[in-house]
């Protein structure tokens, strides 16, 4: 049986541990390419507290999600809520894209499916140049769009966005990054995206700035609703 300091020190020592437990987050995809982007992320902003992130377990078992909402957010929080039902503990999902106010905000929510269903990252590319073909100047400005939603157990705590602004070119440029990237050129830095480093890609994306904005507010939780 403890006494009364021995109960205290036990009670201490949980608290600590507590105290410098990273915060555990499930995300709401199978795409291993964006958890590794997501804990790079991590890496980099999650100072002063730690964050561990993993996929939601057995994903591709649960009910999907349709995402075809007109917005980044609808999608976004709506899968954040559909998968935390599944899961004990923080679920987080985003949505992203690029959009071209010249093009009607295209390719906006559907910039994964622009140029079909099974298109690939040159493909989508390729139709964008040819959207763009006659136009010239500020009609070839665009910006990408990052929304995160934090959800636990069918219930949104928070919705985040961010964006990048820069301008579309006429050829692709540099061999990193995915999807539009090679097109994304961003004044700031002289570069397109898939130019940039790792770092310099972290530090001024459009998904870099949005999951700063997710520690920031993480960190403003309660330890009660951070821990599992």
């Amino acid at each position: 049986m403890f006494d009364k300091n021995t109960a205290g020190e036990v009670a201490g020592h949980k608290l600590a541990a507590e105290k410098h437990a990273p915060d555990k987050l499930f995300l709401a995809s199978s795409n291993c390419g964006k958890l590794r982007e997501y804990r790079s992320l991590a890496e980099t902003f999650s100072s002063p507290r730690r964050i561990a992130l993993e996929l939601l377990p057995e994903i591709d078992r649960l009910p999907a999600f349709a995402e075809n909402a007109p917005t980044f957010a609808e999608n976004a929080a709506g899968k954040a809520l559909h998968y935390s039902r599944f899961a004990e503990g923080l679920v987080f999902a985003d949505d992203s894209g690029l959009v071209v106010p010249a093009l009607g905000k295209a390719p906006g929510v559907h910039s994964a499916r622009y140029a079909g269903e099974n298109a690939s990252d040159a493909d989508r590319v390729r139709k964008l140049l040819e959207e763009l073909r006659e136009k010239k100047g500020a009609a070839r400005q665009g910006y990408f769009v990052c929304v995160i939603a934090l959800a636990r157990r069918g219930k949104i705590l928070g919705v985040i966005s961010d964006r990048a602004g820069g301008t579309i070119l006429d050829a692709p440029r540099g061999e990193y990054g995915f999807g539009y990237d090679p097109v994304f050129f961003f004044p700031m830095l002289g570069k397109t995206f898939a130019e940039q480093s790792l770092s310099e890609k972290n530090q001024h994306s459009h998904r870099g700035k949005a999951f700063r904005k997710l520690c920031d507010f993480l960190s403003s939780l309660s330890p009660e609703t951070r821990v599992i």
